[in-house]
């Protein structure tokens, strides 16, 4: 079954609200067995949203919108789906009774446009909102089952997996499962050549690659009855990817983000952390911070950013500055080891570059940026060039370095490893 989502208000069409409505519908949509096809934004305009939901009830089995069921004159979704679907409005005894409730229970005295709310299309069913006064709507016609939802994501939420996630599974005979495999350090075209035969012969499961900011994820998807069924297709799959891509491979877990694992393996291992940072600002530092339970392995940030605050915190030699400059590698190693050193971190990650926009030159342009990783002592550094505004070289330079981080790390435990053999 199709399933179209239509989320109204003219203040998502200016930017003034960010839309999650679409994207949370879209995901539960997707693991009720629902296939989504088109999405669309229609402002609180009685003309427009007639021509968007008429094409939508034509096109799809299932129509869910979000928004414009308030007490004002712009909202307008009860009454463009009612005459959509041909249904005339009445008052709905329940929705009003409900209504009065919730205002009474604030102490609150209605106004006169609330009742509108309890203006219900004949026939429909209503679905009780136990978080605002907006009912939402069912309305089951021959061609499509048209939903209408609060807009207020605190409303929406709970209503659709209340009510409405119900009601669609009795109509789905099967689920949508998918389970992502996150790859860091690995250019998405060298993902995507790696696992072209897949893509090529892929059937149930799908695979899907997505580029994130020195990641690239592949979601695998399967269609079955149930979650068993679907967790049995999607596994061989999965395992095929891990052993093609090894290492690269930072997680199966959605839910698992680069720092994470990266926090993970520090504490894992407890290897004790710093970081050294110019360009990037703190960005790495607060990263790592954002982890729940790394304050056992992180112990201190410094963010240079002068030359002066260099030499003075990080012991970086004048010589060296005077000589490669500040953006250098071997600045950058001499960050890496005097952060370690000041604090007596097992590793040490120092980051030094320009974000521009200015400061660039022919020999060292804007988005040049060396990283240093020290893991017991053992030095590695890199030089990178990213591209795009200073936000994204910084973005760029702080998740290269967590891909570094995580590299030298595992590089520092196989020799370990095998040094015990």
């Amino acid at each position: 079954m199709t399933v179209e989502i239509i989320c109204v208000g003219t203040e998502i069409l200016l930017g003034n609200i960010v839309n999650t409505n679409a994207a949370y519908l879209a995901e539960k949509c997707a693991g009720l067995g629902l296939s989504c096809y088109f999405q669309s934004v229609v402002g609180d305009n009685e003309e427009r949203l007639t021509q968007v939901l008429t094409c939508a009830v034509e096109r799809s089995d299932i129509v869910i919108l979000s928004g414009g069921l308030g007490p004002t004159e712009d909202d307008l979704t009860k009454e463009v789906a009612a005459k959509v679907c041909g249904r005339k409005l009445a008052v709905d005894e329940r929705s009003m009774e409900r209504i009065a409730e919730y205002f009474a229970a604030r102490d609150i005295k209605p106004t006169e446009n609330n009742w509108k709310q309890a203006m219900m299309p004949e026939g429909a069913i209503i679905l009780d909102n136990n978080n605002g006064t907006a009912p939402g709507v069912i309305i089951e016609t021959e061609g499509a089952k048209v939903i209408l939802l609060p807009g207020p994501p605190n409303e929406l939420l709970p209503m659709f997996e209340e009510s409405v996630a119900p009601y669609l599974d009795k109509l789905t005979p099967g689920i949508i499962s998918s389970q992502t495999v996150k790859i860091c350090g690995v250019s998405e075209s060298q993902v995507e050549t790696t696992v072209k035969d897949m893509i090529d012969q892929q059937t149930n499961p799908t695979i899907a690659t997505y580029a994130k900011t020195g990641e690239v994820h592949i979601r695998v998807t399967a269609a079955a009855d149930n979650e068993k069924q679907a967790n049995k297709l999607i596994k061989p799959v999965v395992k095929e990817l891990k052993a093609r891509f090894g290492e690269d491979v930072y997680t199966t877990d959605v839910d698992v983000t680069l720092e994470k694992a990266v926090a993970d393996l520090l504490v894992a291992n407890k290897l004790s952390v710093t970081c050294a940072e110019s360009c990037t600002g703190g960005m790495l530092s607060a990263r790592l911070i954002n982890v729940p339970g790394v304050s056992d392995v992180y112990k201190a940030g410094f963010v240079t950013y002068s030359n002066k605050s260099k030499k003075k915190l990080l012991g970086v030699k004048k010589a060296t500055l005077d000589k490669h400059g500040a953006v250098s590698a071997h600045t950058a190693e001499e960050m890496a080891k005097g952060a370690a050193l000041a604090v007596k971190a097992d590793v040490a990650v120092a980051i030094t570059g320009i974000a521009g926009p200015d400061g660039g030159s022919k020999e060292k342009p804007v988005g040049l940026v060396y990283i240093a990783c020290a893991v017991k002592g053992k030095v590695t550094v890199k030089k990178y060039h990213f591209k795009g505004n200073r936000n994204k070289i910084r973005e760029g330079a702080t998740s290269a370095a967590l891909i570094l981080m995580r590299k030298c790390m595992l590089e520092y435990f196989s020799k370990v490893t095998f040094g015990k053999k």
